[in-house]
This record gives C-alpha cells, sequence and structure tokens, in this order.
C-alpha cells in the first residue's frame, strides 16, 4: 500500500471513530473482519445506491425551443390533381385483312406515305375466300342502292309534305267559306247538313297527314345517314374480304408484315346462337398519322373526382420518355364511376395535344390535372396553417417572438396554400416547432466525480479500500 492510501485510510478510520452513531461503529468493526470478498459485494452494492441517488437528485433536464421558419412569399400557385392510367388509343389506324391466300404482290415498305384507298398488296385467294369476297361484295351493291333508295325517298317526302301542305290551304278556304255564309263555291248551292259535318273535319285530317308528311321528309336525313354508314361498313367488310389490301387512312405505312409468297391466314368462329362462321381479321400493319392525338384514361378517387371538370389543362409523362412532358386536356368525365374490391373509382379520358414520338396503347403515365390557378397571391408552406373548426391560424415571428395570427385562406396544393388575408410578403412564417431536451450533466454533479463509477477510487480491489 502506497504512502499516501495508508494516510488516507487512517483519515477514514479516525472519521468513523469519532464521528459515526455507535451501532455504525459495531457495523464497521463487523466489517473489517469480513473476508475481502464480503468488503468488495458492499463497495458495488453502497455505489450502486450512491449512483441511483445522484440520478434522482440531479437537476431537471432542460428543454431548448427552436423553431423552423419559411418566408410569406408573393407569386403564382398552381392546384392540381395527380392520377395515373394507360394510353387507350394510338394516334394509328390498323391495316387489317380476312382474306386467307399467298400475298403475290407487295406496293409498299415500311416508312413509305400513303393515302386512304391506295393498294398495298395483292392475295391469290383460295376457293373459301373467294366466296367470302363475292358475298360481301353483293352485299355492298345492296348497300349503295338502299343509300340511293334512301335519297330518292327524300326527294318524294319533300313533294308529298308540300302536297299535304296545300291540302291543309284548300281545306282552310273551304271551312272560311262556310263560316262565311251563302252557297257552296263548289256547287253554286245551298251547303247540306252532310257538307257542313264533313268540311271541319276534312280539315283536321288534312292537317294530320301534313304532320305525317313533314315528319317522313325531316327523318330522310337521318335515313340517309344510317344507309351512308351501311355503305362505309359493307365497303370496308368488302376491303378486308378483297384480294386487294388497301390503306384504311392517310399516314405513314409500319409494321408492315407482308412479303411476297408469304401465306396469310383468317381465323373463324362459329355463332352459338345462330351457328354462322364469323371471320376475323388480322392486322398486318399500321398507318401512322403525324397529326393524330391520342387518348388516355385515369381513375381517380370520390374526393378528387368532384374538382375535376372537361376542358382542364393536363400535364402528363410517360415512362417511356422520363425526359419529356407532355400536354392535354380532360375531354370527358365519367362520373357513373366503378367499384373493384370496395375502392370506388372514376375514369377521366384525356385528350392528348399532338406528339412527335412513337406512343403506344398500354403505355403507362402520371397526371396532373390544373384544377386552379391563383395569381399574383401571398403563399406559404401548407404546415404553416393550423385550422381549427372554420379558423386557420399561423404563427408569426418577429423580433424573436412569436405570436399567433388569424388569417384567410384560398386554394392550395400539396406543399403550398394561399393567404388571402391576415399576413404580408416578407413576413417571417413559423413552420414547425422543435423541442431539443438537454440532459448533458457536467463531471462535478457526479458523485463520482471526474473519473466516473468505476475509476481510480476503487482500483486494486479490496487491498485499494
Amino acid at each position: 500500500m502506497s504512502k499516501k492510501e495508508t494516510t488516507t485510510l487512517g483519515k477514514l478510520k479516525s472519521f468513523a471513530q469519532t464521528k459515526q452513531p455507535a451501532f455504525l461503529t459495531s457495523l464497521n468493526k463487523k466489517f473489517s473482519k469480513s473476508s475481502w470478498k464480503v468488503k468488495l459485494i458492499a463497495l458495488v452494492l453502497l455505489g450502486g445506491l450512491a449512483f441511483g441517488a445522484w440520478k434522482i437528485l440531479a437537476k431537471p433536464s432542460q428543454a431548448e425551443v427552436t423553431y423552423e421558419t419559411a418566408t410569406a412569399e408573393q407569386g403564382t400557385l398552381i392546384s392540381t390533381i395527380s392520377g395515373s392510367g394507360t394510353i387507350t388509343s394510338g394516334n394509328y389506324t390498323n391495316v387489317t385483312t380476312k382474306t386467307s391466300g399467298v400475298v403475290t404482290k407487295v406496293y409498299v415498305t415500311n416508312g413509305d406515305a400513303v393515302t386512304k384507298g391506295q393498294k398495298i398488296a395483292e392475295v391469290e385467294l383460295d376457293d373459301y375466300a373467294k366466296e367470302r369476297q363475292s358475298a360481301a361484295w353483293v352485299a355492298y351493291l345492296e348497300a349503295k342502292e338502299s343509300y340511293l333508295a334512301a335519297v330518292s325517298g327524300k326527294s318524294e317526302a319533300d313533294i308529298t309534305m308540300w302536297e299535304a301542305r296545300q291540302a291543309v290551304v284548300d281545306a282552310q278556304e273551304a271551312l272560311d267559306d262556310l263560316n262565311d255564309g251563302g252557297d257552296n263555291p263548289a256547287t253554286g248551292e245551298e251547303y247540306t247538313d252532310s257538307e257542313r259535318a264533313i268540311i271541319p273535319k276534312t280539315l283536321d285530317q288534312k292537317r294530320e297527314a301534313f304532320s305525317v308528311a313533314e315528319a317522313k321528309y325531316l327523318n330522310a336525313g337521318a335515313d340517309i345517314s344510317n344507309a351512308s354508314a351501311k355503305v362505309a361498313a359493307a365497303l370496308r367488310d368488302y376491303q378486308e374480304n378483297s384480294a386487294t389490301i388497301v390503306a384504311p387512312a392517310d399516314g405513314e405505312i409500319t409494321d408492315l408484315a407482308l412479303a411476297e409468297g408469304i401465306i396469310v391466314a383468317a381465323s373463324s368462329t362459329t355463332s352459338q346462337t345462330s351457328g354462322a362462321t364469323i371471320v376475323s381479321a388480322q392486322t398486318v400493319g399500321k398507318v401512322n398519322d403525324p397529326n393524330g392525338q391520342l387518348i388516355a384514361t385515369v381513375n381517380l378517387t370520390e374526393i378528387d373526382i368532384i374538382n375535376v371538370k372537361a376542358n382542364q389543362k393536363v400535364t402528363l409523362t410517360i415512362d417511356a420518355y422520363e425526359d419529356k412532358t407532355f400536354t392535354g386536356k380532360v375531354m370527358a368525365v365519367n362520373t357513373s364511376g366503378s367499384v373493384s374490391s370496395g375502392v370506388t373509382s372514376y375514369p377521366v379520358t384525356i385528350l392528348l395535344d399532338p406528339v412527335s414520338v412513337e406512343i403506344y396503347p398500354n403505355m403507362a403515365v402520371s397526371v396532373e390535372i390544373i384544377t386552379d390557378i391563383a395569381t399574383n397571391v401571398i403563399t406559404v408552406p401548407f404546415s404553416a396553417v393550423q385550422t381549427l373548426g372554420e379558423q386557420s391560424t399561423v404563427q408569426v415571428m418577429k423580433n424573436g417572438e412569436v405570436t399567433t395570427v388569424p388569417v384567410e385562406v384560398g386554394i392550395s396544393n400539396d406543399s403550398q396554400i394561399v393567404i388571402t388575408s391576415g399576413i404580408n410578403e416578407g413576413d417571417e412564417i413559423v413552420v414547425s416547432t422543435i423541442n431539443a431536451t438537454n440532459t448533458e450533466v457536467d463531471d462535478e454533479s457526479s458523485p463520482f466525480g471526474g473519473s466516473g463509477f468505476g475509476g481510480g477510487g476503487f482500483s486494486g480491489g479490496p487491498r485499494g479500500f
């Protein structure tokens, strides 16, 4: 044992002998006679008790409050609704055919400009395809006859309407003569009782006949349109069954999968109701329209759909073109909606502005529908506004002091909100409050001094004591 340790131990013994109570003196004597293991355990227990007392009696932690602020700015705020969906129609028209046989001639190659009706290829038809072509041609001729009959019917209905109108005029004159008194101008004799009963009813009948003739004339236009549509459908069916494959629209031919010697074969199914054979068209190419417009469909929630209306501007991004942004507008809003797995969604149809890149159906799109724009307004971060009931407030920091100010708010987006009254441009607004708890304790406040518990005071085990 060093001289310093011997001196310290002597002082402790002297103090214990002169200051401690009798029971402690007895306890000390027993402790002195104990083995070094018992002394070590006692020291550890005493140290734990001392440390616990220090933790309880130590000075309480201090909370330091700091603020995150932002400046109220004047500018433009755009309110948008986000959604995702797919391209549902591309800016192209499929080249289709129902023929079956061997390709004998191809007139165009991919990249060529074509016009509607231009020849693309010739096919040597098999027997079944020849039958379908003949039947389609007859159906086309019959549709044309029906169209011409509808046009002629309108002319006849026009003449019949005018004749019916003249009959009404004549019947009105006969009634006027009857009401004027005198003899019947047609017979030169006094009106009979039968004539007096028939003439007024004749006018009613002529008026009804005129209404029927007028309706037929007015409906004749719809009959012509219907007949014209049937002609177009019959011609399209004939072209699809024809040995000559033609372009369905103006544009640039792409994805053409035809070459001389290739066999084309149409697929067919049997109708379960009529038993008739239905031949399906196959796509052999596409005609891109550089001026064509694309359509996208997105699904919105019931919360967002109430703010979406036709003709609202839209910005779109497509995964295939990460560096490009496209524009368009809302074309239609389906307010009927649909329910899937308990979730209601409402489809919105978006018409894209003309594009200069290749965009295909089913490509994924993300959209931002612009619902409102506010210009020259004061904006603050959305999180700075606190609303209780109908009252909104913000905290304004001025000269180091925070004051709660009532405000009126306008439109908002995900990050900003418009303040219509209550604060001015340049005001420092509290966005959030940060509470930093200070738990640091000086070494001097520790009952074990700067060395801490387990330091040099207990080094050397029981011999150190």
